[in-house]
């Protein structure tokens, strides 16, 4: 697990000079406006898991309090430089979605935005953050999934072929799978575009 870790970390360190580039121009063709959809439906003390160069600060309400984490030294550097200027109070640090350091109930809303694509194994990601989050919390989730058309889905399986062993990034997994009929949570809205690539997912932890 340790060198798997070590290598995911050089692996983002790496990405982290292109990576503004990368996922504005996604955000533009492909994610659309899921950022703020996302990030405007947190409330209270957040916590932001993968918080990279904090491409999401601009898109919290004023009076949030965040904790984000993040896995690589280069991108949480990025993410704090941007927060200097856009939202000075955020708590950024380094973190491991496995594992995360806050004890339990910690948090009103936890936010992933296409991350969970990349966690090397996302159920242990899931309940870490359903650990942190206080009952009645708000979960906050968006990534790229299997699309609803077959031939899509046949090339994301091809680029797997590729895209895991480089970088661990899945391109066919969905982690709304894992909550909805979770007894644990209540889905309040989920919507999924373009077409069927990208999805976008607001779930309240039950009393």
């Amino acid at each position: 697990m340790n060198r798997r870790h070590d290598r995911w970390q050089r692996y983002w360190d790496k990405q982290s000079v292109h990576y503004d580039k990368h996922m504005n121009f996604l955000d533009r063709v492909l994610f659309r406006d899921t950022r703020s959809w996302i990030c405007s439906r947190a409330t209270g003390e957040v916590l932001e898991i993968a918080v990279g160069t904090g491409l999401n600060l601009d898109h919290y309400p004023e009076r949030t309090a965040l904790t984000g984490i993040e896995l690589s030294p280069d991108m949480l550097a990025r993410g704090r430089t941007r927060a200097e200027s856009v939202m000075p109070d955020a708590n950024l640090m380094l973190g491991n979605a496995h594992g995360l350091e806050f004890p339990d109930a910690s948090f009103e809303t936890v936010v992933c935005t296409f991350s969970l694509c990349a966690i090397p194994s996302p159920d242990v990601a899931l309940a870490e953050m359903t650990r942190v989050l206080r009952p009645g919390g708000t979960l906050l989730l968006a990534d790229h999934v299997p699309s609803s058309l077959r031939v899509v889905r046949w090339l994301q399986r091809l680029v797997e072929l590729v895209s895991i062993p480089v970088g661990g990034e899945h391109f066919l997994r969905r982690p709304s799978l894992a909550l909805v009929g979770d007894d644990t949570f209540a889905v309040e809205d989920i919507e999924r575009f373009n077409p069927g690539l990208v999805e976008r997912l607001q779930a309240r932890k039950r009393l």
